[in-house]
């Protein structure tokens, strides 16, 4: 990270980029920290959650990606210390077996019991929730994240929280008096802030309680027929989600957790819970849901998401955070069509970095990904015209495109260039399995016939090495003096007759990089279909 000096932190008190916001709530939170002064506990707490009942997708690790923006920001507002924990609610109950992992069969035997207690169905971990657990923690490595993983199973059974569930016991009715008002009356008839781990099956219970002592932490329920007197200590009990997220904030003293829109009114309960048990919410806001390519929301057991891995075949880990950077409280949707986009921005948000004032930088999505100053390099090509290269290509290695792009930067290798390099390798993957198989040329009709005989000839006249600019007044001038109602459609006539494709890049600069011999053949083969 670039270092905290005092330009930057005086910007930062005052950026409106929205981690700057968020993180300006913290010091409202401990008004001490402007004297110097710091939390009782030395330290500011944020928190990520996690439920483990389906495999990570882009929303989890967007989460953690978007707390850790916030935290950094405000490590640059002050000198106080910060943790991060991501933590999984690895005890809840199997509710449903997702239908996006295999032996689906014997996890239905396992409906309702904690996810620990529930076999892996990819036969690799201990239980279902250390396979998705291990899955999560992998990738935000992968990403270089500061974090500590906690588990909720480890939390209730190892005591840590054993004061916070005798709490939960003593103010049984305030809770009820909270959450009541907010159930249909069947629910109510049933509800319990307390779920009891059955001694017999092992499941969830969803089941009323009695509070027996709350100071033992005793409770009794009725299970199979049988009334059961049993402690809610030592992870022999669970609390109902909302109540958990309260009891948590409680117990660990968390000061920030952002969570979904879809989850407002459950913050605005958990707050109240947490006042009821004496603590204070934590701060944090409410985001948009990722939706699917038909505007779905994302879901983990449907399977209906990117997911990290897919995102990472086609594009490189700054594309995604860039991604989830942007416009946070905005649904946006994420499929694999926004790669090529997203990872154009990011490039061309990094190239404007060096040259800002630090107000300017403060609020550069790039300067969030980066921590501080992203690396030097440049691209000196965008990731589009690259997949428009590799699709008139076809099957191609990386070797031959980087003997393209000779044509194009005089100084085109991979030991200079190697974000670049990287590049290559997602485009071609893109190519291969998204551009290719639309990719369709149609033969030139009317005026566009003309045009591109023009342009042949154009080029014909021009130097090997001519630039970009000069090939794009070429086209640019054909365009003007062809016969077409306007510039629109000269271009939509090049993409759809020599790329096969609806959209394209700016044609002088990618006739530079694909030579103008390579680019004659193309306007030889889109006029000879003309001819046939």
């Amino acid at each position: 990270m670039s270092t905290v000096t005092p330009e930057l932190r005086a910007a930062a008190l005052v950026s409106k980029a929205w981690p700057y916001e968020e993180a300006r709530k913290l010091l409202k939170r401990y008004p001490q920290i402007a004297s110097g002064g710091a939390p009782e506990k030395g330290h500011v707490l944020f928190e990520t959650g996690y439920g483990p009942s389906g495999l990570p997708h882009i929303g989890t690790f967007n989460e953690v990606l978007r707390t850790t923006m916030v935290r950094r920001a405000f490590e640059s507002l002050c000198d106080v210390p910060t943790r991060l924990i991501a933590f999984s609610d690895d005890m809840d109950g199997l509710r449903k077996v997702p239908d996006n992992v295999p032996n689906q069969e014997m996890l239905r035997e396992h409906l309702g019991k904690p996810l620990t207690q529930v076999p892996d169905p990819f036969e690799k971990y201990e239980s279902f929730a250390h396979h998705n657990n291990a899955r999560l923690r992998e990738f935000l490595d992968q990403f270089g994240f500061e974090y500590e993983f906690a588990s909720s199973t480890d939390y209730y059974t190892g005591g840590r929280f054993d004061d916070a569930l005798k709490k939960v016991l003593r103010h049984y009715q305030g809770i009820m008096d909270v959450m009541l008002p907010t159930l249909r009356a069947e629910r109510q008839a049933t509800y319990s802030p307390v779920l009891p781990i059955s001694p017999n099956s092992g499941i969830v219970l969803q089941v009323p309680v009695e509070v027996v002592d709350a100071k033992a932490g005793l409770i009794a329920f009725e299970d199979e027929g049988e009334r059961i007197v049993q402690s809610v200590l030592g992870g022999k009990a669970k609390l109902q989600w909302k109540v958990d997220w309260a009891m948590r904030w409680v117990a660990l003293d968390v000061d920030y957790e952002m969570a979904g829109k879809d989850l407002i009114d459950s913050v605005t309960q958990s707050g109240k819970i947490a006042r009821v048990l004496g603590g204070r919410p934590p701060e944090g806001f409410n985001y948009e849901m990722f939706l699917d390519e038909k505007g779905e929301k994302i879901s983990k057991s449907k399977g209906n998401g990117l997911s990290l891995e897919q995102w990472l075949t086609y594009g490189p880990e700054e594309s995604i955070a860039f991604y989830a950077y942007r416009e946070p409280k905005k649904a946006k949707q994420l499929h694999l069509g926004v790669i090529p986009r997203a990872i154009d921005e990011y490039w061309q948000f990094r190239g404007n970095y060096a040259g800002q004032a630090v107000e300017q930088r403060l609020g550069n999505p790039v300067h969030h990904i980066h921590n501080g100053e992203p690396p030097a390099e440049t691209l000196p090509v965008t990731f589009g015209l690259l997949l428009n290269l590799v699709g008139v290509m076809g099957e191609a290695t990386k070797e031959q495109v980087w003997g393209y792009l000779t044509n194009y930067v005089p100084d085109a290798n991979p030991e200079t260039y190697p974000a670049l390099d990287r590049l290559i390798g997602y485009a071609l993957a893109y190519a291969r399995d998204f551009v290719a198989p639309t990719l369709k040329k149609r033969a030139p009709v009317g005026v566009e016939i003309d045009a591109l005989k023009r342009l042949d000839a154009e080029l014909a006249a021009l130097p090997a090495d001519a630039t970009a600019e000069a090939i794009q007044d070429q086209v640019y001038e054909i365009g003007k003096t062809g016969g077409f109602e306007n510039l629109r459609d000269w271009f939509k006539a090049l993409y759809e007759t020599l790329l096969g494709s609806e959209q394209g890049p700016r044609m002088g600069s990618f006739i530079a990089l694909y030579g103008i011999a390579n680019s004659r053949k193309l306007i030889a083969e889109a006029l000879a279909k003309a001819e046939g």
